[in-house]
């Protein structure tokens, strides 16, 4: 596909931090990273949010760009992008993989008494009612991340991460007795 005309004037524009610039190069290639992100990922929600992360970092680093194409710099730009995302997953994953194994093995291992079940019960009381609520699918109704993710609305990574949070207050609070 031909690379559409990227005058020097709408560069320097955008260097300069003109909004209507910035407005015209989403205009124009707006659809085709969306597409990008999508065909990579085809989840339309993560391609949004990679799609709005790109365009973050295109007003950030615009007044790197030199000569070239554009073209090129920007989808350089957007494979980064993509492969940040697919790192953090894999962080993500593996965060949240250690702490099933942590909670399993704390299942297994420590006797379960009804003083100390209350005493989970009062700490998640304790936490704000979205990350409760996610604690309690997770654990309590067994749903998978990713039963919970669809059924939220949201990407498995944020999921994810929102989990390993809470999970991580929990443990404050045990440790601390709060």
């Amino acid at each position: 596909m031909k690379e559409p005309c990227i005058s020097p004037e709408l560069i320097e524009k955008c260097k300069k931090q003109d909004e209507q610039a910035y407005c015209i190069l989403v205009e124009m290639y707006g659809k085709r990273c969306f597409g990008y992100f999508y065909r990579l990922t085809g989840n339309r929600e993560i391609s949004n949010d990679l799609l709005s992360e790109l365009f973050v970092k295109l007003v950030k680093k615009i007044a790197s760009f030199k000569d070239g194409s554009f073209e090129q710099w920007l989808f350089t730009i957007a494979s980064n992008v993509f492969y940040d995302h697919l790192r953090k997953q894999k962080r993500d994953s593996k965060l949240i993989e250690a702490q099933q194994k942590q909670l399993a093995w704390e299942g297994h291992h420590e006797p379960r008494n009804d003083d100390r079940s209350d005493e989970l019960t009062a700490h998640l009381l304790k936490l704000d009612e979205p990350t409760r609520e996610l604690l309690v699918l997770r654990f309590y109704s067994e749903m998978s991340f990713k039963e919970i993710a669809q059924s939220r609305g949201e990407p498995i990574g944020t999921v994810l991460s929102k989990v390993h949070r809470g999970l991580a207050k929990i443990r404050q609070y045990m440790e601390q007795k709060i």
